[in-house]
């Protein structure tokens, strides 16, 4: 059992330090007479002697007091700075912590830390200890994914996140187009494409000008309009000249060539070219380009029994579906390449529109190809054709 110590109060000590300095009584005597123990009365006495200056000179105690008082106070207010930096510089580190992602708080402990525990380092960076020890599992699915969206970015980097999900969907991939999105971003893949503004044809006021028919039908069929257009593309040597005939309804290029000279040659040349390989439209839509208007354009139409559709003054808008494929080459191929020379621009040029019509997915044909949707309905009008005939 303890039993509870002894407390002497100042007074106490001082007499029986007193009593000894009179050297009437030996330290035995003391020690009887006081019910303690002769160490504690020597310890007294020892305390006694060594601040008995003090009691002859208390000013002087009192100054070297508040000396020594001052200097810990200075020394108080300088760790009261010092704390007050660093909290300032905690908050601050701690806001910055928070906007970092799991895995690199997980990489930023250490634990052969000595003077730091892995409890501690976690409850610093704001983050759960069990994560300190979690091996996340490898989602192969999602590496497999990710490898091919990378494959189809180098193969065409025009495509975007939707066109990209089509293709996966084709290559076999089960997968949304969200996820396809969100694996984009994470790899920071984006579709490479270059803007510039378009240029337009010069009207000739002798030639005349055809009303637009287009406005306000219903485009269903292929061969049901035709519309053409020329585009300008430079080269280090000098301007050349681009001109192609476009199906609405499957926007399928049918017939284009480049040219050094934007004249009745080249448009002409384009023009036959489509209906020598596919037969004949209802409506032939142009601009007010004088190339258009001409009269050995115009007869080569009408003469047919083809009908003439030209856009209104300065409304690229009203044949958008060529000036929409204008865009898509130059954005997608041609603006992202230098040539140096014309047959090098043809090669490149060809590449491309063949890319685009059996292998670019478009929108507005619910993500399907523009000559498999050209193909498709020729293959129907001769099936329907070959029905009217049966039935005659």
């Amino acid at each position: 059992m303890s039993t509870k110590r002894t407390i002497y109060s100042a007074e106490f000590k001082t007499k029986v330090v007193l009593e000894v300095l009179q050297n009437e009584h030996t330290l035995a005597e003391l020690a009887c007479k006081h019910n303690i123990t002769t160490k504690n009365i020597q310890n007294w006495k020892k305390i006694f002697l060594e601040n008995a200056s003090i009691a002859m000179e208390p000013a002087k105690a009192v100054k070297e007091y508040k000396t020594e008082i001052g200097k810990l106070q200075g020394q108080i207010d300088e760790y009261a700075k010092t704390v007050g930096q660093l909290t300032l510089e905690k908050g601050w580190l701690e806001g910055k912590l928070k906007s970092l992602d799991l895995s690199t708080k997980r990489s930023m402990v250490e634990s052969k830390l000595k003077t730091l525990s892995i409890v501690r380092q976690c409850e610093l960076l704001g983050l759960n200890r069990s994560n300190c020890y979690y091996i996340p599992s490898i989602n192969e699915k999602k590496l497999e994914i990710k490898k091919h969206i990378q494959k189809i970015h180098e193969e065409i980097p025009i495509y975007g996140a939707l066109k990209v999900h089509q293709q996966l969907l084709e290559d076999g991939f089960n997968v949304s187009a969200n996820t396809v999105q969100k694996y984009r971003q994470e790899m920071g893949l984006k579709a490479v494409l270059a803007v510039r503004p378009p240029n337009l044809s010069q009207a000739c006021k002798e030639h005349r000008k055809y009303t637009y028919k287009l406005r306000g039908i219903d485009i269903c069929r292929v061969n049901q309009v035709w519309s053409t257009d020329i585009t300008y593309i430079k080269l280090k040597t000098g301007m050349v000249y681009l001109a192609a005939i476009i199906d609405w309804h499957s926007k399928a290029v049918l017939s284009w060539n480049i040219s050094n000279t934007m004249d009745s040659i080249l448009v002409m040349g384009v023009l036959h070219d489509a209906l020598d390989r596919f037969g004949q439209p209802e409506i032939f839509n142009t601009d007010q380009g004088s190339q258009y208007t001409s009269h050995i354009h115009t007869e080569a139409l009408s003469s047919r029994g083809i009908e003439i559709s030209m856009d209104g003054k300065g409304r690229a808008t009203d044949n958008i579906c060529i000036e929409r494929f204008w865009r898509s080459a130059k954005c997608e191929r041609i603006y992202l390449n230098e040539y140096q020379s014309l047959p090098e621009l043809k090669a490149d040029v060809a590449d491309y529109i063949d890319f685009y019509n059996h292998r670019r997915f478009h929108e507005t044909l619910a993500y399907k190809k523009p000559m498999n949707i050209y193909n498709a309905g020729i293959t129907a009008s001769n099936s329907q054709t070959q029905k009217l005939f049966k039935v005659a």
